[in-house]
């Protein structure tokens, strides 16, 4: 335990960023409260605060306005703060003239801000928060209106994340314009407006390296993005999904995601990760897109259906267009083509060294699969299996279960090396 005299010889800079680093706003206030320093070093080298309701629960028990009064005390104690977060989910709206007292009063010095609370009435939050710091700004329940890009500039802003809000197709791209070091961007169950009946958003970044994506209540996404490396779509329905770049891409995830039109241009080459789940896609669109992608390292495919039954993944495939490939997810479809081409072909998966194979509903022939899987690759080091078990099973099903299970038996008796483990739903 460290001793009191260690305690106090401690210069107040550190005491500082030992507060600031305790994470809710609650225990920082308390912890200050230990002596005369430990309070200085709260007002003039705290530099985090958090306000949160999963922290501390009796917020919940607090009023609106009350809990204003604890936000508006706590901030007006320090001087420097630079990264404050108010998140209550329990709060359905602040008042306006407090939430524009905190901005106000630390915009000079803030770095990262994080917000998920309405106000009432409603706050341009990009027109109060200091502009020229600012590097991190996460908002939810919060709308983007109004954007200039002649005035409103984040010259040091890398992290945008926007949820559960309302924005102009336009207030987007014109806040891209806006952020000439943006390298992050996070959309969530956002409603677009736009000025066309096709539903269409335009954005362009030459900075932006990662892109998340999810029920988006558009129609057409198109992407200007040379340096992009990270793409990850989630919950959409797209009639067009379109990257212009210049082939940076290295992480590519779809999940229930339904896409018309897919272009992603040339920026498969340097793919090092493909992850696509509860996907529909025609398998000429599909070969042609992945066979492009030769440094692939992960491949994951789960729940992929083509819409025509007679083509699918096989491992021949994937040995031939990815040869380097070391980690390699997939699930199986219950009928029996994809069952029988899955297997096709003489070529070993050599460098896959983690393979993870998984059921949605359990079949007669998924023991058989694992064990044809795993005898295509030599150098296997870890093989898990994902499987979902219903609550109320038939007979028949207990005993494909049990079926399965002397399948595995087997396979760990012939591949003693590999280590074996089982993820059930």
């Amino acid at each position: 335990m460290l001793s009191e005299s260690f305690m106090d010889n401690l210069p107040v800079e550190v005491v500082g960023n030992i507060l600031s680093h305790l994470g809710s706003a609650r225990k920082v206030v308390v912890a200050s409260s230990t002596c005369r320093k430990w309070r200085e070093s709260f007002r003039k080298h705290l530099h985090t605060l958090c306000f949160s309701s999963d922290d501390f629960p009796a917020y919940r028990d607090l009023t609106t306005r009350r809990l204003e009064i604890i936000i508006t005390q706590t901030i007006f104690q320090t001087i420097g703060l630079q990264c404050l977060s108010i998140r209550m989910d329990h709060v359905q709206e602040f008042s306006a003239a407090p939430v524009i007292a905190w901005l106000m009063y630390t915009r000079e010095t803030l770095r990262s801000l994080s917000f998920n609370v309405c106000t009432v009435p409603t706050v341009n939050i990009l027109e109060k928060c200091g502009r020229q710091k600012l590097e991190v700004l996460d908002l939810d329940h919060n709308s983007v209106f109004g954007v200039e890009p002649s005035y409103q500039r984040f010259n040091s802003l890398r992290s945008f994340s926007l949820r559960h809000a309302s924005v102009s197709a336009l207030d987007l791209s014109l806040l891209l314009a806006a952020c000439p070091k943006i390298e992050t961007l996070t959309l969530v169950s956002l409603e677009i407006v736009t000025s066309d009946s096709l539903s269409s958003m335009e954005l362009s970044s030459l900075t932006l390296r990662s892109l998340y994506a999810k029920a988006l209540a558009v129609d057409k996404i198109i992407l200007e993005a040379d340096n992009l490396e990270n793409l990850q779509l989630d919950t959409l329905n797209l009639d067009l999904f379109e990257l212009i770049g210049k082939g940076a891409l290295k992480i590519f995830k779809l999940d229930d995601v339904s896409i018309t039109h897919l272009d992603i241009g040339e920026s498969m080459g340097h793919l090092e990760v493909i992850d696509v789940s509860t996907f529909t896609i025609t398998w000429s669109k599909f070969y042609q897109m992945l066979s492009r992608s030769s440094k692939l390292r992960k491949l994951r495919l789960w729940g992929v259906v083509f819409d025509d039954e007679d083509e699918m993944m096989d491992s021949e495939t994937v040995a031939i267009c990815f040869p380097h490939l070391k980690h390699l997810c997939l699930s199986y479809d219950t009928r029996d083509s994809l069952f029988n081409n899955g297997l096709h072909g003489s070529l070993s998966l050599k460098n896959v060294t983690t393979l993870e194979l998984g059921w949605s509903v359990i079949s007669e022939h998924f023991g058989q699969w694992v064990f044809g899987m795993v005898d295509r690759c030599p150098n296997l080091n870890k093989l898990v299996i994902h499987g979902v078990l219903s609550e109320a099973k038939t007979r028949e099903e207990c005993q494909m279960l049990a079926n399965f299970t002397s399948s595995v038996f087997s396979v760990m008796r012939k591949y003693v090396h590999v280590d074996v483990l089982f993820e059930y739903e």
